[in-house]
Formats: structure tokens, C-alpha cells, sequence
């Protein structure tokens, strides 16, 4: 092995383990913009000749939802179209309930917003949202299951009050919200499956630590291996260009 390879296979290693799910070509884009002039098919090479494990990619669009509120039905064509919210739950090192409210942008994959606290009731729920909208304007639809937070009558009138709809999906059905499940299986895979957190404050700390880290360093093939920030900057470059 050379010592460029080795380099490589180093960065490589240091890579997957802040992004263990990511296959030859995301850690092509990471290697590319960390300055190495490499292509897919050379790293799919290192990664089968140095056992770096490869996660394989699913596709499972069949089972994304043909409810009114299912992906498959509602899919989200510009920023700000679909927001997707959900629950995460966890405890703290104390035993004590920490409950996460998930907001993620479908469109562009932004993390909008990572909420902890003990108890999050609809109240909450609209002020985490009524705040976003002041800051990125009003979606047009929000996506949720049928918990009792994201179906009570004052925050489905407030939703429509700026016409804005409610998209919901099916019981037990959670597939039909796959693009917020999917942050949440990364959100337990890399920080709370790991962590022991000591309290509240600190899981407010780690949370958003993890939201920046998503929206600028995580690259995504369907963005075009951009990082949620970097494809809305493309998003308003183009919007520029066009205007001009």
C-alpha cells in the first residue's frame, strides 16, 4: 500500500466514524472536499480491499406511504413545501423523561429544530413552529403522525389560520414520515445510543450541536452530495440568477 493510500484509508476511517452509514460515494464527496482528487471508483476499491464495512443502500420507495399525508402522495417539490415533525424519547442519566421535537424541512434536509425538555404538549409545539415560520416563512404543509400534540384542535386552526395544511399519516404507519424517521434513527445511532447525558441543559447543548452539524457537515446523495446548507445556498444562487 502506498503512503497516499494509507492517507486515504486514514481519512477514510476518520470519516466513518462521525458517519458510519456512509457508503464510496458520500465518502468520495467528503474525501473531494477535503481536498483529494479521488473518484468513486477508486474509494468503492480501498473500502473492499481494507474490509471498511459498507453499509448497502436500500431503496424502499414502495413502502413510503399512499396515504393523503404519505410521502408517496405528498412529496415535497421546493423549500418550505413539506415540514416533517416527530417525537424522539429518551431519559437522561437521572432516569427523568427527555422528549425531542423533530423538525426537518423534506425538501432541502435541514434540521429546523431540535427541542428537548421534559414534557412538549401541542402549546409547545406551535410556539417551536410559529417561531420557525417567523425566521424561514410559512410552510405549506406539516407532516405528523396522530399523536395528541399534532392533532389538537387549537394547533390544527392555528395551522390553517395561515393556510397552512396538515398532512397526516396513517396509524402506525410510520414509514409514511420516512424522512423524519430516518434523521431519528441517525439522531439515536450517533448521540443518544451513546451518550449518557447528565441533564436537560446538556442534552439541549449535544441536540443542537448535533442540528449544526446535520445542516452544515452531512452530505447527502439526492442533494447532489451537498450539505443540506449548501444546497439551499445553490437553492438561492439559482433563484439570483434566474432573477437576473
Amino acid at each position: 500500500m502506498t503512503d497516499i493510500e494509507k492517507k486515504i484509508v486514514e481519512e477514510i476511517i476518520a470519516i466513518r466514524r462521525l458517519r458510519p452509514r456512509y457508503g464510496y460515494r458520500r465518502l468520495t464527496a467528503e474525501l473531494r472536499a477535503n481536498g483529494w482528487r479521488v473518484n468513486h471508483k477508486r474509494i468503492a476499491r480501498i473500502c473492499r480491499e481494507h474490509d471498511l464495512k459498507i453499509l448497502p443502500v436500500r431503496h424502499k420507495r414502495r413502502y413510503l406511504g399512499s396515504a393523503d399525508g404519505g410521502i408517496v402522495r405528498l412529496e415535497a417539490v421546493r423549500q418550505n413545501h413539506v415540514w416533517a415533525v416527530d417525537f424522539v424519547h429518551d431519559r437522561t442519566a437521572d432516569g427523568r423523561m427527555l422528549k425531542i421535537l423533530v423538525v426537518i424541512d423534506e425538501y432541502t434536509r435541514e434540521c429546523l429544530a431540535l427541542k428537548a425538555a421534559r414534557s412538549i404538549r401541542a402549546k409547545d409545539v406551535k410556539d417551536v413552529l410559529r417561531g420557525l415560520c417567523i425566521e424561514r416563512g410559512m410552510p405549506e404543509h406539516i407532516r405528523s403522525d396522530n399523536g395528541s400534540e399534532f392533532i389538537a384542535d387549537k394547533l390544527r386552526d392555528w395551522i390553517a389560520g395561515w393556510g397552512g395544511k396538515s398532512a397526516f399519516i396513517e396509524p402506525g404507519a410510520p414509514w409514511q414520515n420516512g424522512y423524519v424517521e430516518s434523521f431519528n434513527g441517525r439522531l439515536n445511532d450517533e448521540l443518544l445510543a451513546s451518550e449518557l447525558i447528565p441533564s436537560l441543559a446538556e442534552a439541549r447543548w449535544l441536540l443542537e450541536r448535533h442540528r449544526q452539524d446535520y445542516n452544515h457537515g452531512r452530505r447527502h446523495s439526492s442533494l447532489g452530495h451537498l450539505t443540506p446548507v449548501e444546497f439551499v445556498r445553490s437553492l438561492d444562487q439559482a433563484a439570483l440568477t434566474s432573477a437576473a
